[in-house]
């Protein structure tokens, strides 16, 4: 006999992994089998209408409710650039370059969302060189694509390209980087190829911009066009993260002035108009990196703005005395729609041959409190000397 079938409710808890990238939508003409197996880490609430069993392959009407995350963890660094072959090889780690992450690796790994600069491009070879105005102020970035498997290796999942080093090596460069980013299972921002991205990861789908005022990468003067991708980034995901490579460079310049900044003549914007506007806009989580020293954090709206997080690990060719070789983590926590819930910044401090190492003297952390008081005494947060941070209004 027939048996009518009106409904089917199908509950599916699969494992989670922070690595695993699925695709941003699935097709409801899909068998059941071939739904399930393109999202094994979301739980969906599956109802079938059709006459049998034996047919609800071609009479079905699947409708997907995605279970969101109560909390997401996002930890994000500054500029890293893990070895370059140009103008030498003496420039580059030893090995596959592995040990530079031993004491950041879990801390990055461990969270949701992990988040990076990179500073230069990834291309074994060739490519045109950028001329500088100043060959003594010019530095040309070129890591080997075998050194990259660490960003994958070590939990990234969002890389911005935006920033004065991305055209070192011209379209070719810029290219093959995105190439390789891709090939890692990567996303990436920035560039003028690729403004901005989706992607899906873990339960979430993130959009993700990025900025800088270099040739090559999405302008962050084009107040414009910032607003009209952060919009359409916010009514397409769940949360934006928005990242800017600006600021004027070194230790006379740790404030932020909420003024427009310049650095030997060039225009680096204002990073306090150009925050919340993003937030405004639809940002949730905004991401500063450019001075290669940590600034301010400051929460606006209930979404988080860190102004600099520095150098991170940056190899061979950075200057990495007093501040410039504070690396910090920043581990943020949020709800699933990117309100900011709590923080912690974790210490490192970078060496020139060695990576980044715990700091038991807490120098980021230390650095980051003082500026955050001194720039933004309205700040509705609190951070600790272990590095915690606490939002006052709940």
């Amino acid at each position: 006999m027939k048996t009518k079938l009106f409904f089917l409710i199908l509950v599916v808890s699969a494992w989670s992994c922070k690595t695993v990238k699925t695709p941003t939508s699935t097709s409801p003409d899909l068998p059941i089998s071939e739904v399930i197996e393109a999202k094994p880490d979301t739980t969906y609430l599956i109802t079938q209408k059709g006459d049998t069993l034996s047919t609800l392959s071609q009479e079905i009407d699947i409708s997907i409710e995605r279970l969101l995350p109560d909390t997401v963890t996002i930890a994000a660094v500054g500029d890293i650039m893990v070895g370059t072959n140009f103008p030498n090889k003496s420039y580059l780690p030893d090995g596959d370059g592995d040990y530079l992450w031993d004491h950041v690796g879990p801390t990055l790994r461990n969270a949701d969302i992990t988040f990076g600069n990179l500073e230069g491009t990834v291309l074994n070879e060739g490519g045109d060189q950028k001329e500088c105005n100043n060959p003594k102020l010019c530095y040309l970035f070129r890591s080997p694509e075998y050194l990259a498997a660490n960003f994958s290796e070590n939990g990234f999942d969002l890389m911005s390209v935006a920033n004065n080093h991305a055209n070192d090596f011209g379209e070719i460069g810029r290219k093959n980087t995105q190439r390789v980013l891709d090939s890692l299972g990567i996303a990436h921002a920035g560039s003028i190829d690729q403004p901005y991205t989706i992607t899906k990861i873990g339960h979430l789908k993130v959009g993700f911009c990025a900025f800088a005022p270099n040739r090559g990468t999405a302008s962050i003067h084009q107040y414009e066009r910032i607003r009209s991708t952060i919009q359409l980034l916010d009514s397409l995901t769940d949360i934006v993260v928005a990242s800017f490579h600006a600021g004027a460079e070194g230790s006379k310049h740790q404030h932020v002035t909420r003024k427009r900044e310049y650095y030997y003549g060039e225009d680096r914007g204002n990073v306090y108009e150009l925050s919340h506007l993003m937030i405004d806009n639809g940002a949730d989580v905004v991401l500063g990196h450019g001075p290669h020293i940590v600034r301010a954090i400051e929460v606006y709206k209930e979404r988080i703005i860190a102004y600099s997080l520095g150098n991170f690990l940056t190899y061979g060719r950075f200057n990495l005395r007093g501040l410039a070789g504070e690396a910090p983590i920043l581990e943020v926590e949020t709800d699933a729609t990117g309100k900011f819930l709590k923080g912690k910044i974790h210490a490192f401090r970078q060496s020139y041959s060695d990576g980044p190492r715990n700091d038991l003297n807490l120098s980021s952390i230390k650095t980051i409190q003082r500026l955050s008081l001194e720039d933004f005494p309205e700040n509705p947060i609190t951070i600790d000397n272990d590095g915690e941070i606490f939002y006052l209004q709940k």
